[in-house]
């Protein structure tokens, strides 16, 4: 399951902690990205993939601090995360091919 947060920046800190810190959270990935990077929003993009119980409990840990993304933003989002990060394979596939 993947699951792509919003948070206000002066949540930001507050938001990663409590994922970062909680056990069954944690072990999901977890990546933080800035918002104005991928468009006009501002805050920080959280992007979660992992079981469904992992999500569903980041969901309810950031209730009052983060709403989730849904649709087309979501989407476009996760296929900007999964571009990048196969960019950074074939980059390092290229140092070490």
């Amino acid at each position: 399951m993947e699951i792509v947060l919003l948070t206000e920046t002066k949540n930001f800190q507050k938001v990663k902690e409590l994922l970062l810190k909680d056990d069954l959270v944690s072990r999901a990935s977890i990546i933080f990205k800035e918002a104005k990077a991928y468009g006009d929003k501002e805050g920080y993009y959280c992007y979660i993939s992992g079981a469904e119980e992992q999500c569903k409990k980041a969901i309810e840990l950031t209730k009052d601090l983060a709403k989730e993304v849904k649709n087309k933003e979501k989407d476009n989002f996760i296929s900007k995360i999964k571009e990048e990060s196969k960019r950074a394979d074939e980059a390092f596939g290229g140092i070490f091919g």
